[in-house]
């Protein structure tokens, strides 16, 4: 019963319209990618090949379509993440199930729109010192490794389980925000998901930012990370892992064998 429940809730337009808003911008960045025979002839014939091939122009005038490509992932990673939230707040409406729902989503994503601007920033500035290829990948082992560490570190930080613990229970944050209304709620929630998510999301620099599969796995890492039950047990191991890989990679620098 609670199964067919579920199900039929999920028919409702403002879900289709929901799930319809996840795919078309997992469709845009599909259509972004470089197709693969041209990535592997970027990386065989070097940077002058990439200058010749990179569809996004260098400095400001770049920015636009960095900024494009930043919504695009936040939405296409992010929203699906919300899943818990936004089916809590169907369960807690009594009546007409697409109330505020719209609106709850709309400051929840305002909120990553802001982060896309940062992050746009933060690629121009490292591509323009010769840190990143045009796909966003990090081309210098140390920023990797500081990527790397710097998101493990922060899986044992208080801010992160603070806000892991509101994403957790989103019954609970709602009971307590609920006189805000769904507009400030919903950046409320965008706020303590990008104080859970940022620093994993930071990692796109070193995966690649035109990179879908680690973005794939990025979104499912994080929406698994947010359910209390598998969560609890995953977010420091992840950290551990992270440290170290971060760890190895400066050793295999020190050490000649890169």
């Amino acid at each position: 019963m609670q199964l067919a429940s579920s199900l039929r809730k999920m028919r409702a337009p403002h879900w289709l319209g929901f799930y319809g808003v996840v795919l078309l911008a997992w469709a845009a960045l599909y259509a972004m990618q470089l197709p693969p025979d041209l990535v592997a002839a970027a990386n065989l014939y070097g940077a002058e090949f990439w200058q010749a091939l990179c569809r996004i122009e260098p400095g400001l005038a770049g920015a636009p379509n960095i900024f494009v490509m930043w919504a695009l992932m936040s939405a296409a990673m992010m929203a699906p993440t919300a899943l818990p939230a936004l089916s809590t707040w169907d369960d807690l409406v009594q009546t007409g199930r697409s109330a505020g729902f719209a609106t709850l989503l709309a400051g929840y994503l305002v909120v990553w729109l802001g982060f896309a601007i940062l992050a746009t920033g933060a690629q121009l500035g490292l591509a323009g010192v010769g840190l990143l290829n045009p796909l966003g990948e990090s081309v210098n082992i140390w920023l990797t490794a500081l990527l790397l560490a710097g998101a493990g570190a922060y899986q044992f930080s208080t801010l992160k389980h603070a806000c892991l613990a509101k994403c957790r229970r989103p019954l609970t944050f709602f009971i307590q925000y609920w006189d805000d209304g769904p507009w400030r709620m919903g950046v409320r929630l965008g706020a303590v998901c990008l104080g859970c998510c940022w620093a994993l999301m930071a990692l796109a620099f070193v995966g690649g930012t035109m990179n879908l599969l680690w973005m794939g796995g990025a979104m499912v890492l994080m929406m698994l990370e947010k359910l209390p039950r598998i969560g609890a047990v995953l977010t420091r191991p992840l950290g551990y892992g992270l440290i170290t890989l971060g760890g190895a990679i400066v050793i295999f620098e020190l050490g000649g064998w890169t």
